[in-house]
């Protein structure tokens, strides 16, 4: 896939009729060659759309228009550049623990958690926030998360988390200005409603900072479940990450967490983690993950949480 191709893609499938903003841009990305020789001199990664804009968002430039927005770019590359190199889009978005909830919820209880590329770790707490599947609502505190949900019977009550941890190669502090700026850059410009969510998670987070390892996820993670309470359900989880791991060392987590004594929870594209006789996916054009448990799939999910679709068992 070709720069521009993916920018066209993210338009199509991932901003279109969710941020007009970002899909203007990501067109416009596509078709303008002066732009698309500069993304093509970082590494190939760090040409991500959302992680370009959420750049340019830290930065203080603009993204309501794009001959703004390009003249900032062209103009502050080395500094753009910079950013691009050494950023991820930790983006973080506590709106995904609505689709690990109704697996989490029906594991036994109590349960330990060990995020793999946890950012912050604000998805180590959903035991602290409300959630919403049509029209029950479920939980009485902290930031109330919507999804559309088909398929599914929602759970009837939180879970019970007892232990919380996570590893990242660049874990962010919630209680750190900076760290929390950046969180919010990554957040698409119309969703003011995911902004809210965000601080509401932070306070949740910083009144009890989560354990973050600074680490590679295949070496210390064995380790991290050892240390976890054995008298509970131990529960390895992780969502939209396993992209923007090297390919060798994603085949290695994925043999080792099969091999540890633990639950496996992941929501990733079903071309990072390859899963046989998966039905078609809700017909909508829109880019979806796939929901497994032990690898084992169970449904379709939409991007930041919004929608899931339950075909397993």
């Amino acid at each position: 896939m070709t720069t521009a191709d993916w920018y066209v893609d993210f338009a199509e499938r991932q901003a279109r009729d969710v941020s007009p903003t970002y899909e203007r841009l990501a067109r416009a990305v596509a078709g303008d060659p002066e732009l698309l020789t500069l993304l093509d001199t970082v590494p190939e990664p760090k040409r991500q759309p959302n992680l370009l804009f959420g750049v340019v968002q830290w930065l203080a430039g603009p993204v309501d228009d794009y001959d703004r927005f390009r003249a900032f770019v062209t103009s502050q590359w080395a500094r753009v550049a910079a950013q691009l190199r050494v950023r991820a889009t930790q983006t973080n978005e506590i709106g995904r623990s609505a689709l690990l909830l109704p697996v989490l919820a029906a594991l036994p209880q109590p349960l330990a958690l060990i995020e793999v590329g946890a950012s912050a770790g604000l998805n180590l707490y959903p035991d602290k926030y409300s959630y919403r599947y049509g029209d029950g609502v479920l939980g009485q505190s902290g930031p109330l998360l919507d999804c559309a949900a088909t398929g599914l019977t929602p759970p009837a009550a939180l879970p019970q988390v007892v232990w919380r941890a996570g590893i990242d190669l660049n874990p962010l502090d919630i209680t750190a200005p900076a760290d929390r700026d950046w969180l919010e850059a990554l957040i698409w410009p119309e969703h003011d409603h995911r902004r809210d969510r965000l601080r509401q998670a932070a306070a949740i987070a910083a009144a009890d900072p989560p354990r973050l390892i600074r680490g590679d996820l295949v070496d210390e993670l064995p380790a991290l479940v050892a240390e976890a309470p054995g008298d509970a359900t131990r529960v390895v989880f992780h969502t939209s990450m396993l992209y923007q791991v090297p390919l060798p060392r994603r085949r290695a987590f994925l043999a080792l967490v099969g091999s540890l004594p633990v639950h496996w929870v992941a929501v990733e594209d079903p071309e990072v983690i390859e899963y046989a006789d998966l039905p078609a996916p809700p017909g909508d054009g829109r880019h979806k993950n796939v929901l497994a448990l032990d690898g084992k799939p169970l449904a379709w999910t939409e991007g930041h949480g919004r929608s899931l679709s339950w075909f397993g068992a």
